[in-house]
């Protein structure tokens, strides 16, 4: 395509572009081509734009004039076709094979400010973490020199951990059926206590199992953001 004055043959401006066409094949091939990735990996090549520009403009030769015969010859037998902005529209969508596709709006994950007892609920999350870290790993290494019996304890230490650490991931990040996962790191972590009663005391199972309702709770009621209206921009 392109834009030129009304009093322009067309034959010009076929010209131009068919000159364009060889300049732009002699200075880049099909490899070059195929690997630009990035915008205006050509831009250089506005340098040969605007010197066939001034070539077309302001000088006249033989092989132009040669070239424009030519052209005026290949026009009369097969003249351009005029096109509308319609039909423009359309030759970019279904013609194309790619539909139009309505345009939406981005879906908002923006979620509401943290509060303070959210992040008492972050702090005390990640002391339950660090605890059944300490503990799991402390207690893998003393099963690897005595006994292997203890596997089940290792796990119901590592498998809180896992579950606090990803409290706090809900907490801070929205994440799709937040409820059922909530439910399940909060039911791990009950479980896992419930089963190291023999190695924790009733006061620390109460504890962590009340520090995941807290964390549970505060994930829970941090909802979404609203989008706030854009003012017509």
């Amino acid at each position: 395509m392109a834009i030129c004055h009304r009093q322009c043959p067309a034959a010009m401006a076929f010209c131009f572009l068919e000159t364009l066409w060889w300049e732009f094949t002699a200075s880049y091939d099909t490899t070059c081509i195929g690997l630009a990735s990035r915008p205006y990996a050509f831009l250089e090549f506005d340098g040969i734009i605007q010197k066939v520009k001034w070539h077309f403009n302001y000088v006249s030769s033989t092989q132009m004039e040669s070239s424009l015969e030519r052209i005026q010859e290949e026009l009369r037998f097969q003249p351009p076709v005029v096109l509308s902005l319609e039909d423009t529209d359309v030759a970019n969508g279904v013609v194309n094979g790619h539909p139009r596709v309505p345009l939406e709006p981005a879906p908002n994950f923006r979620m509401e400010p943290v509060t303070a007892l959210g992040v008492l609920s972050l702090i005390l999350n990640i002391m339950c973490a660090a605890l059944n870290l300490i503990r799991g790993i402390h207690l893998a290494e003393h099963s690897l020199q005595v006994a292997h019996e203890e596997i089940g304890n290792i796990l119901a230490f590592l498998i809180p951990f896992v579950a606090c650490i990803f409290q706090c991931y809900l907490y801070l990040f929205y994440s799709p059926a937040r409820t059922t996962k909530v439910v399940l790191m909060l039911l791990f972590i009950c479980l896992g206590n419930v089963y190291l009663h023999g190695l924790r005391n009733l006061w620390q199972i109460l504890f962590h199992i009340g520090v995941a309702f807290l964390s549970s709770y505060q994930i829970l009621t941090r909802q979404l953001q609203e989008k706030q209206a854009d003012c017509g921009v």
